[in-house]
């Protein structure tokens, strides 16, 4: 009997990857390029050739092809799902005008387009003219227009990572509706780009001609050409599949697509997501994302460093680590459960808000990470494991602010991204949010949602509920431990939950002096 194969290819931060999967949600072969082309010309800058991401790609596929011994026929469309945020800008004759935007970027425009009075009014009754100003200066469009002018002038397209990647691989200029999360003049709850009269095009330099076709997820986009299968090795005529949102992705491949399941990603972003039918705003006046599913939203909330944390916490703290596992030949992250397990749950009092990089609206654009009640006793396995629980408790602040606005509680945790790979964070999750944490049955879960969007797209499932049920499963699951669980929500509610707005006025007097 035949059986059908669909090729997913996962650009992250990090790496690309190239993933086989069949339609019981197993994944056969796999490569994996790491990307390490990122440059970062000043501090908190970070770029690098748009064209390296295609280069990847096709390095990626090349490889998987060239050792996989399924049959390059059973593979039966192709799937791509990139980080978020990350910019493209094309000349006329599509060629990059500069570097690619990475969305960990933090450089911002001093000066920004100004709105129309109607427009500055309407917002200041709603509270929202700061963040909307927050916006444009974040906006690497409005950087781009003050900063480099003569370049913006010959920009003839502006598109997100994956629009620029699915044009190289379609020869259309066309993206998902489900990748559309950045500083682009979209519509979230329609799924479509911004009215004619919408305040986005008074804030942005763009204009609709500089922006691709929008397609739901799982639509059928082109065929691979003669070129691209020299470029890639991939079979001419493959079906290519409009993808998602590397979170989107990931949520659908956790195996959560009703309202009170949540996934968790402990990526280098960390969210909180749940999908839901409904048009819900988590943050009031911050719009929920468009789901992999057409016609869903994804509710999520972002820690913006998330597990970077841990990468911090490496590079600062654990030289020790780094030298063993070079000695025994495994990963410094697998020593790291030991520091965690040396120590009890609330490490002995050691608190940390992991806010080291600002949000919108909660935490607004002043927050700043804290860590409070250090004592003699404290080292760095108390501080590794404060980061842990400082995210858990974040995301579970997300949790309650979702079942708040939504009136759904959540019953159930899947928890996927590199982080969900430490039992200890499993563990610490499942003791903080007092309720079962499910590791999805295998890590790739972005990768397998692009997979899910290929089968439902080219109709060898019927549906996403047949879909996910076929495709998706949990894995291991950590159960959460009464006491411990105690011990974390009177820590919760009594001392994290109380921080921000404690430190509030101090990181204003902290901007105010030091900018």
């Amino acid at each position: 009997m035949k059986k059908d194969y669909l090729l997913s290819i996962d650009c992250g931060t990090q790496s690309v990857r190239a993933l086989l999967f069949d339609l019981q949600g197993q994944l056969h072969d796999k490569t994996q390029v790491s990307i390490d082309s990122y440059q970062s010309l000043q501090a908190g800058w970070m770029e690098t050739d748009a064209q390296a991401f295609w280069h990847y790609l096709c390095q990626a596929c090349q490889q998987l092809l060239a050792k996989t011994a399924i049959p390059h026929s059973a593979i039966q469309g192709v799937v791509i799902t990139t980080q978020r945020g990350t910019t493209v800008a094309l000349d006329a004759q599509a060629q990059p005008l500069r570097p690619a935007l990475i969305w960990l970027d933090q450089r911002r425009a001093t000066h920004i387009p100004r709105l129309s009075w109607w427009w500055q009014a309407a917002l200041r009754s709603i509270g929202m003219l700061q963040t909307v100003r927050h916006f444009q200066h974040e906006a690497e469009a409005n950087w781009m227009a003050q900063h480099e002018p003569e370049l913006w002038a010959k920009t003839s397209k502006f598109l997100l990572l994956s629009g620029y990647l699915n044009f190289r691989m379609s020869g259309r200029f066309v993206d998902s509706v489900a990748a559309q999360v950045g500083y682009v003049p979209f519509d979230y709850k329609r799924g479509c780009w911004v009215a004619a009269h919408d305040w986005k095009w008074q804030a942005l330099p763009i204009t609709p001609a500089m922006l691709p076709e929008l397609l739901p997820a799982g639509s059928i986009i082109g065929r691979v050409s003669a070129d691209v299968a020299q470029q890639t090795g991939l079979p001419l005529g493959l079906p290519i599949i409009a993808g998602a949102a590397d979170k989107a992705c990931e949520v659908i491949g956790s195996g959560c697509l009703t309202p009170e399941v949540a996934c968790l990603s402990y990526g280098t972003a960390a969210t909180i997501n749940t999908t839901t039918p409904r048009y819900i705003e988590a943050t009031r006046f911050v719009p929920p994302y468009q789901a992999a599913v057409p016609g869903h939203y994804n509710t999520e909330i972002q820690i913006t460093r998330g597990f970077w944390m841990v990468n911090w916490f490496k590079t600062q703290f654990g030289l020790l680590e780094q030298q063993m596992a070079h000695q025994q030949g495994v990963t410094p992250e697998s020593l790291f459960d030991a520091l965690v397990n040396a120590v009890p749950p609330g490490a002995h009092g050691l608190m940390l808000q992991p806010f080291w990089n600002p949000g919108i609206k909660i935490p607004g654009p002043e927050a700043r990470g804290a860590i409070i009640g250090f004592g003699d006793v404290h080292n760095r396995a108390h501080l590794y494991r404060a980061i842990l629980e400082g995210l858990a408790y974040a995301l579970r602040e997300g949790k309650e602010r979702i079942e708040k606005r939504s009136g759904q509680a959540i019953t159930r945790l899947r928890v996927s991204g590199g982080g969900s790979q430490s039992d200890a964070a499993m563990q610490i999750t499942a003791n903080v949010f007092n309720l079962p944490c499910e590791r999805p049955h295998l890590y790739e879960t972005s990768g397998l949602g692009a997979a899910i969007l290929a089968a439902v797209g080219l109709k060898l499932h019927p549906d996403f509920a047949s879909a996910m049920a076929a495709m998706t499963r949990p894995g291991q699951v950590f159960l959460p431990e009464p006491a411990h669980a105690k011990t974390y929500d009177q820590l919760y509610r009594r001392v994290y939950c109380r921080m921000y707005q404690r430190l509030k006025p101090l990181y204003h007097d902290i901007q105010s002096i030091t900018g």
